[in-house]
């Protein structure tokens, strides 16, 4: 982290802790009647946007603005300082605050007075959040939502931090009133050190030196990574616990790279830990943001399409390596619960459930010993004990559903076998069901964003792949063609978000990214060039917008976005993987089936550029180390040609082959690679490196024993 950061004034750090005196009222703003038909005390400029997000907030007496240039001028013609709240719609403390805050007509009219109010969708405006993120992160060393920024009224902050109690807030906004009436001049320095500090982060230099990628730099990664890994509940160690696909991605891979047992440990124990855990729904499938505790047990409750898409890829590719039928089952529930709750008519996926339902968090997912008595009769003790039911409850007066002793034990413990004893909870499942299904739902939010569905779509490619579900095929599909037909314009260009029947807001580079890849997963399920060829055009629209020619990086913005107070790039993994890594990796793959060598380049730059970090760093780098497992272990293009390709990649896809990228079909088509390749009347598979193929063979065995 650069120096810059030390050196920040400590004004920010002190402001939530100085006593100051109470609001005064403002005026109150009159009713209205909106579009839904219904009379509302207030309503204010929010209520025009689709984001349920920002519709939840369109009738608080705080008077919200959208982000965007005239919220902006606005400000600067009014001399305010802007408050810039940042929130998602399943966000259990953000609906916190906005209750006890900015549902307060006080609280409200000192906001109203003094500064401009604006309210941002994160999940519609990461590059607007990412920059009032890095500025809480500056001062905070620690971030979250909501996240609630103060700025002047140029957009350059002063102040970040996240949840506050309201007495709190109302001394944070006076502190602020009072300096900026009597010290101004301290006010502009420190949004000018901020705002340097912002711009510095994630900056990523070109490296110029000589290239090298080998195993060694993977062996020493692991030996960094492992351990910071909990090795008995799975997961990093201590709480909360976060899934993080991409790490486990990425040990599969290193596990099929150097047999290393320790790090294929600390992927089954992690999938079998969240599978077992509360962080699991499992009467309904899918899994919870993340877990509170260090044992997977309570989670947060919001359900995200960005985890649960990627959980499914994560699972289907664990089953193909040891087999595991839990990791079969959680695929299965989870792409039924995502079929049931999450797919619009169109096929696009939605973005989220909230935690809370009837104000309380997790209310809808919960029981008491009481319910579940009454509901299950004779078969209750053993369901209560299968999921650590109490009678004295284990959570907030309720319990969660949750599995810490082994199915083996619990059926010995009631005299069944394993098999009666999965008859007896799935039965028992029904039973819940209706009931679980009367309760108030949690809220849904219903966009549609272009990136997270990239992420479901692969997921749904994964599981088609590794079980053969024709309907995960069809999902696929549909969403697919969706994307190309609503998303994507023809010159490549995306939008990020669709909601009801309207298609906004210019895509952002993960946006493209990963789509690019879910496109490349989607040819290898169909061997249908056109979604190589769809990828082909994004790269392209990439290159042209959003690509830094003096690092060899990429902007997280589109040069055709207006302009924020930094031009930002996202190159560290997250609970996603960051744009910049999974753009490289979509090249690394597009230019080897097209025979891009400059596609291939860039990629291998990119890494280069960053793996100075990433191999001290690996868990946070994890997308890019899957990367250079490519890079130090050059992968097969194994290609299947003739008519029966289908079956023969059935019989591949029972297996884990990570350094495979396969291609074929019944024609040679278009790809350099499959030219020449098709023998008439036979199904033959050509095993190739480096674009050199040895000589054909016709039994997937005999193509087994060519990849080492």
């Amino acid at each position: 982290m650069n120096k810059l950061f030390f050196h920040i004034n400590s004004l920010a750090l002190i402001a939530a802790f100085i006593l100051c005196t109470a609001a005064t009222c403002g005026e109150e703003q009159t009713d209205s009647t909106t579009m839904d038909g219904k009379k509302h005390k207030y309503t204010n400029q929010l209520v025009n946007e689709s984001s349920p997000y920002l519709l939840q907030h369109a009738h608080n007496p705080v008077d919200w603005h959208p982000w965007g240039p005239e919220a902006l001028q606005k400000a600067k013609d009014e001399d305010k300082m802007l408050i810039i709240s940042v929130g998602y719609a399943a966000c259990h403390w953000c609906h916190v605050m906005e209750h006890e805050s900015f549902e307060d007509s006080t609280v409200a009219a000192l906001m109203n007075k003094h500064f401009l109010p604006i309210k941002v969708d994160r999940e519609e405006r990461p590059d607007v959040d990412q920059i009032y993120m890095d500025a809480c992160h500056l001062m905070n060393q620690r971030g979250g939502w909501p996240l609630n920024a103060l700025a002047l009224a140029d957009g350059r902050p002063f102040y970040a931090g996240t949840y506050y109690p309201k007495a709190k807030w109302m001394e944070v906004l006076n502190y602020f009133i009072n300096l900026k009436e009597n010290d101004y001049a301290q006010m502009e320095e420190q949004a000018t050190k901020v705002t340097a500090g912002i711009a510095e982060i994630e900056k990523v230099p070109f490296k110029g030196d000589a290239q090298s990628f080998d195993k060694e730099e993977l062996n020493t990664m692991f030996n960094k990574w492992i351990g910071r890994v909990d090795l008995k509940k799975g997961g990093r160690e201590g709480s909360p616990k976060f899934p993080m696909p991409s790490n486990y991605l990425y040990l599969l891979r290193y596990h099929h790279l150097t047999q290393n047992d320790k790090a294929l440990q600390a992927v089954e124990v992690t999938l079998k830990g969240m599978a077992y855990g509360g962080i699991y729904d499992h009467l309904g499938g899918g899994f919870a943001r993340y877990s509170t505790d260090a044992n997977w047990k309570v989670p947060h409750f919001e359900k995200m399409t960005y985890d649960n898409g990627q959980l499914v890829s994560l699972y289907s590719e664990a089953y193909r390596l040891n087999k595991n039928p839990l990791y079969k089952k959680v695929v299965e529930e989870t792409l039924e619960y995502v079929a049931r709750e999450m797919t619009s008519k169109e096929g696009g996926f939605y973005s989220s459930l909230d935690a809370d339902s009837e104000g309380e968090e997790g209310k809808f997912y919960v029981w008491s010993e009481t319910e579940l008595d009454a509901l299950l009769g004779e078969d209750a003790a053993v369901f209560k004990q299968y999921y650590t039911v109490r009678k004295n409850t284990q959570w907030e007066h309720s319990n969660i559903l949750y599995i810490t002793a082994e199915p083996s034990s619990v059926a010995k413990k009631f005299d069944h076998s394993e098999e009666e004893l999965s008859t007896i909870i799935e039965a028992c499942k029904k039973k819940l069901w209706p009931t679980r299904e009367s309760r108030i739902r949690p809220g849904l939010d219903d966009k549609i964003l272009t990136s997270w569905n990239a992420l479901m779509l692969r997921g749904y490619v994964d599981a088609y792949r590794t079980f053969r579900n024709d309907d995960y095929l069809k999902a696929a599909l549909k969403n697919a063609n969706f994307i190309v037909s609503k998303q994507m314009e023809k010159d490549g260009r995306l939008n990020r978000n669709y909601k009801n029947g309207k298609s906004s807001i210019n895509a952002f580079l993960d946006d493209y990214s990963l789509t690019i890849e879910a496109f490349i997963e989607l040819y290898q399920a169909t061997f249908d060039e056109q979604w190589l060829q769809h990828a082909d055009k994004l790269a392209t629209y990439v290159m042209a917008h959003f690509s830094d020619p003096e690092t060899g990086m990429f902007f997280y913005t589109s040069d055709l976005d207006d302009k924020l107070i930094a031009r930002k790039m996202e190159i560290s993994d997250n609970v996603i993987p960051g744009s910049n890594s999974s753009l490289a990796l979509g090249l690394f793959k597009l230019g080897t089936y097209l025979y891009k060598d400059e596609y291939v380049k860039m990629a291998k730059q990119m890494v280069h550029n960053v793996k100075g970090d990433v191999i001290p760093n690996g868990p946070f780098y994890s997308n890019w180390a899957i990367l250079l497992y490519y890079l130090s272990n050059q992968p097969y293009e194994v290609a299947v040609m003739g008519d029966n390709w289908k079956q023969i990649m059935t019989e591949f896809d029972r297996d884990f082959y990570p350094n495979c990228l396969f291609m074929g079909g019944p024609k040679e088509g278009d790809l350099k690679l499959l030219a020449f390749k098709l023998i008439p009347d036979v199904t033959t598979v050509y095993v190739c490196q480096n674009k050199v193929c040895k000589l054909p063979v016709t039994e997937v065995q005999k193509a087994r024993e060519l990849i080492q």
